[in-house]
């Protein structure tokens, strides 16, 4: 997916979320679909436990190594 959407046959630049379920169907046989009933849910407060250097660490530190991991795992 990183390669952009024109790589899996869709000339423009933009990601959508019938596209990434063409994705999801083509490489793993699954229909997704996003009309299950849920809504999507944003917190309305931060939780006190939040340590916002750790935060920054993980992302810099790990999110690009699993990045690198997911971003294989589905174009293989």
């Amino acid at each position: 997916m990183e390669a952009g959407p024109a790589a899996s046959g869709w000339i423009d630049q933009c990601w959508t979320l019938a596209r990434i379920a063409e994705i999801v169907r083509r490489r793993f046989g699954v229909e997704y679909t996003h009309r299950i009933g849920w809504s999507v849910q944003v917190p309305s407060r931060k939780a006190t436990e939040r340590d916002e250097a750790k935060i920054a660490v993980w992302k810099d530190e790990q999110w690009p190594v699993l990045r690198r991991h997911l971003n294989w795992w589905l174009m293989a």
